[in-house]
């Protein structure tokens, strides 16, 4: 197997976009050889326990260019069939990466992914919030109960804060970000067609 690593913040729409176009290039060729692992980083650090505003947020980053930007997403998402429901709070998403830290020891990080970005992004819920994550944890398989205690206490916060640290000290700036095979970086949403055409030259050829 050849590892796919890959960097990404479950309030990042173009992670919602990236993944859904992975996912495209994966179903299509079922004999892939990648060994996908999820890593944290957030998109948004600053923002404090609770969340704040998800408009406002926006506004205050991206000024005048906030519709455009929101529309070319939803354009985007559109074409891949999914329509947007963001939820109004931009979460602080420490506590969603525990979460994704603890489904890796599982192997349900990829479930859990995709539950969070449903979550979020089509569902208008708060992923900052406790209860809902454990919620996520148990839509994806896990043990909702546990998940709700460990995130009652400080359990591996150390653990991915370092994790996103030591992502920062090796260059990763934007998600999503992907690294193959521990040396090839990928950066952004990218169509299905590249990682189609990734897969048939790590195979040798077309492998459908």
């Amino acid at each position: 197997m050849i590892p796919l690593d890959i960097f990404a913040d479950p309030v990042c729409p173009w992670c919602l976009i990236g993944k859904a176009e992975l996912d495209r290039a994966l179903e299509s060729r079922p004999s892939h050889p990648f060994q996908v692992a999820w890593h944290p980083f957030r998109l948004n650090p600053q923002v404090p326990p609770g969340g704040i505003d998800r408009i406002a947020h926006l506004h205050a980053k991206l000024g005048d260019r906030a519709e455009d930007a929101f529309r070319a997403v939803a354009q985007r998402a559109a074409a891949l069939g999914l329509v947007l429901n963001p939820s109004p709070i931009e979460p602080d998403t420490t506590d969603a990466h525990r979460l994704m830290h603890w489904a890796g020891l599982e192997g349900a990080q990829t479930r859990v992914m995709s539950v969070l970005l449903r979550a979020h992004w089509q569902e208008a819920r708060d992923i900052g919030d406790a209860a809902e994550l454990a919620r996520i944890a148990g839509a994806a398989g896990m043990d909702a109960d546990l998940v709700a205690r460990l995130l009652a206490s400080d359990a591996d916060r150390a653990e991915v804060a370092s994790r996103e640290r030591h992502a920062r000290e090796r260059g990763i700036a934007s998600v999503p970000t992907f690294i193959v095979a521990n040396s090839h970086a990928v950066s952004g949403a990218q169509p299905a067609s590249l990682w189609q055409q990734v897969i048939d030259e790590l195979a040798g050829g077309p492998s459908n």
